[in-house]
């Protein structure tokens, strides 16, 4: 099985910075934003390589998910093996990589992606939100396997006021996570049968308040849609009309989850309080970022 990474975007909301270094190469602490979607990718049972959709404006992203002895061996020489371990260890992740020659939007991306996928059920991870604990893909996997490998997304609350913002589901909620069973319909751990998709509802046609969050599994059928899906919203190719289509051939499920799961790098903002919930998370550097605080003046 493979899971599909869109990372062709520009990142205009980090510019300058994104002038010279991707935007999914930017650190969280001492690790890419997109090293850690792609360790979260890999960790349900049966993933076994991550495809990631690319930009040719974008080397850098490949050279990082490649192997360089040349530079290991310096840091060896030099007595960083710590270092160089940390280095291999990412080169030798199992990714690979496929281009999209254009900005024709998610569903365009995930297309590319086809001929890696093949007919196989398949992940997507968008790139600016990454899961810590890992547990979300494989929660949603579980869902799929109770199911006979359905599409499952994950989704989470949002407020009233945001609801016209997101991609908003239909459905019934059909049951729980293992663990999750007094949940309401609305709160993490439920699980939904899903039977409708709505584009930035307003609030009165809007059949939930929960909204996609960003992680996928879905039916090799997806990719058979998307070749005649045709553009959408803002004139791109969404994946989300794909899924209203799929909804009319194949059973979809949705399960909810607490958005502070996961990390959001969408924004400078977000990033910097990731980097800074991270470095509250990790023993090795947690007293000295207070310390560091501490000397901030606002």
């Amino acid at each position: 099985m493979k899971a599909v990474i869109p990372a062709a975007g520009l990142g205009t909301r980090f510019l300058p910075a994104t002038k010279a270094t991707p935007k999914e190469l930017l650190p969280v602490l001492d690790k890419p934003v997109i090293q850690y979607v792609v360790e979260e990718a890999l960790e349900p049972e049966g993933v076994d390589e991550v495809v990631i959709v690319n930009s040719h404006e974008k080397p850098a992203i490949e050279s990082y998910f490649t192997v360089d002895g040349g530079f290991e061996q310096t840091l060896r020489e030099r007595g960083k093996n710590v270092e160089a371990d940390k280095v291999h260890a990412a080169g030798d992740l199992p990714v690979s990589f496929v281009y999209q020659n254009e900005p024709k939007g998610l569903g365009h991306a995930v297309l590319c992606a086809a001929n890696k996928v093949g007919t196989e059920p398949f992940f997507v991870l968008l790139g600016d939100y990454f899961v810590p604990d890992h547990k979300m893909c494989v929660h949603m996997a579980e869902v799929s396997a109770a199911h006979g490998s359905a599409s499952v997304i994950a989704v989470a609350p949002v407020p009233a006021d945001q609801v016209s913002r997101y991609g908003i589901i239909g459905g019934t909620r059909i049951g729980s996570l293992k663990g999750y069973d007094r949940v309401a319909d609305e709160e993490p751990g439920a699980v939904w049968k899903v039977n409708q998709l709505v584009e930035k509802p307003t609030l009165e046609a809007a059949p939930s308040h929960l909204f996609i969050v960003g992680r996928y599994l879905l039916s090799p059928r997806v990719m058979e849609l998307l070749k005649t899906q045709d553009p959408g919203a803002g004139g791109e190719i969404q994946l989300t009309d794909a899924l209203e289509r799929l909804l009319a051939e194949e059973e979809m499920y949705a399960v909810v989850v607490d958005p502070s799961e996961g990390c959001d790098t969408g924004t400078p903002a977000a990033w910097a309080a990731t980097n800074a919930r991270i470095a509250l998370c990790t023993p090795s550097v947690r007293d000295a970022f207070i310390e560091g605080l501490g000397k901030v003046r606002i």
